[in-house]
Order: C-alpha cells, then structure tokens, then sequence
C-alpha cells in the first residue's frame, strides 16, 4: 500500500488533520500515513511549494501528496492532481506544483472533475482524501479528471539574469524555523552565470563574499573558544536544498535574534549577487 503524505497550512489546535487521517483510514486501514508539515504560513503557496520540493524526494516512488493550502474551489482555482518524478500530487491549481515542474517535467495532469459526486465545503477531507484513496488502490488518474496540459506558475520563483550576466536579482521565498532566509538563487544558476568570478551579496543592510557549505565552515576553530567570533556570526551558505541561504550562526529567533529579523528581511524581499566584470 502506497504512502500518503500530509503537509497543510491547518495547525495542530483543529480538527483538521486529525478529521483528514480518519477519513483515509476509514478507507484504507493499512495505509501508512506521513505527516511533512501542518505549520505552513496560511494560504502562503510559495512556502508550501518549498517545503514539498524538498520532502517528496525522500519517499519511495509512487507516494502520493495530499497539499492542502488555499483549496477552496472556485472557478480560478480548480483542483489538480499530478503525476511527475514517479510521485503523485493532489493540490489546488494555485501555482505550488510550478517550482517542481519547473525543474521536472510532469507526466500526466489531470483537473479532478468528481465534484458533481460530493458536497464538500472542506475539499482536502472530501475531494483530496477520496482521489488519494483511488490512486493508493491502484486507481488512474483519467478517472478522477480530465487531462490538462499547463499548470498555474508561482509568481516570483525565478530570479532574473541581466544581459551582461553580472548580476543575478532573486528574492526570499523561504524563512525557517531557524530565521534562517532562503532565497530563490540556486548553485546551479550562481555557477552557471558567476564562472568562478569574485562577487557580492546584497539583501538590505547584509553583504556577503563568501558562501559556505556548512554552517561551521563560517567559524575559525584554530582559534581559541573565548577569542573566536562564533554566536550570532552572520554567514551565506549553499543549504541542503541547493538554495543560497542567509543566516546567522547558532540564532535563535527567540533570544538572540535570526538572519531575518537581524537583516530585515521577509517574504518576497530582493537577494542580488553581483560579479566583477568578466576579463576580455
């Protein structure tokens, strides 16, 4: 029996998820399962997106992803389902699927037409639940929807390129638990334009020359503890994802403060890198 993942913007204080898993289970008893996220920012696609980008490939082909941000139905916001890198996922055509098509391209999508059947105001427990359930058992997605050949594209996943490939504009798309800013500009995008030249980061008040692949790549251990320059060290880093990331070494948004709060930086804010010109 395939797994079924869970990742919504519902909270853990409702009823939501716990009304969600009963539902799967009535159906499928033996179903396993797995919860990504139930703390995405309310209606904030962009984070979803992110956060299942990174998640779904650690599951085993032919998992099925049940995302439940922003699904109310209305005439501009059909529901999909998905098949693309040998997963499924059912979601709102609001976008989220664009930042994984964007590097893969899907197989099949189909526009779920099996409203006519259920009266739902709560679409993830009554539409979602009912097409993961068909696909767990072996079911195709032509019998849930109709085949459709483009999707709804997130605005500002992509960072901009100038002509004289000196400098690349992306923006912040991801603040985690950490503080720590996620930004749009991947390593492969940075490589492909820098060629190994010096260049600058610029996000606000922070500027960076140097990205690490750790976070303790940042500190000098060779110097002694009480001399070193350790907590609250403000550094750039290529995080698991790929992605360039600011950040604060050890922060805590709690006491000490974090990359986000200590830059001022939120949601959708501008992260450039320029490079010196290149040599003729």
């Amino acid at each position: 029996m395939p797994i079924i993942t869970l990742t919504t913007d519902f909270g853990e204080k409702d009823h939501f998820v716990g009304a969600v898993k009963g539902a799967i289970y009535s159906e499928l008893a033996d179903t396993k399962i797995v919860d990504i996220s139930h703390s995405i920012s309310p209606f904030h696609s962009t984070e979803a997106a992110y956060i299942i980008q990174n998640a779904y490939k650690s599951f085993p082909p032919g998992t099925i992803h049940i995302i439940g941000i922003d699904s109310e139905l209305n005439p501009e916001n059909q529901h999909i389902a998905v098949k693309l890198d040998g997963h499924y996922f059912i979601c709102a055509n609001n976008g989220i699927i664009s930042m994984l098509a964007s590097e893969i391209n899907p197989e099949k999508i189909v526009e779920i037409n099996i409203h006519d059947r259920i009266i739902s105001n709560f679409p993830v427990l009554d539409v979602f639940v009912k097409v993961a359930c068909h696909l767990a058992r072996g079911g195709t997605l032509d019998v849930i929807g109709k085949s459709i050949a483009e999707i709804k594209e997130l605005v500002g996943i992509k960072p901009v390129v100038n002509r004289e490939d000196s400098q690349i504009i992306g923006n912040v798309i991801y603040i985690d638990n950490y503080g720590n800013v996620v930004s749009n500009i991947s390593k492969v995008l940075f490589e492909e334009i820098g060629k190994g030249r010096p260049f600058k980061i610029t996000a606000r008040r922070a500027h960076f020359s140097e990205i690490y692949s750790q976070y303790s790549d940042a500190i000098n251990f060779d110097i002694p503890k009480e001399r070193r320059e350790e907590d609250g060290k403000k550094l750039a880093i290529w995080n698991s994802s790929g992605y360039l990331e600011l950040a604060i070494y050890k922060s805590n948004p709690m006491t000490v403060g974090s990359a986000s709060s200590l830059f001022g930086l939120q949601f959708r804010d501008a992260v450039s890198v320029n490079f010196e010109a290149l040599t003729p």
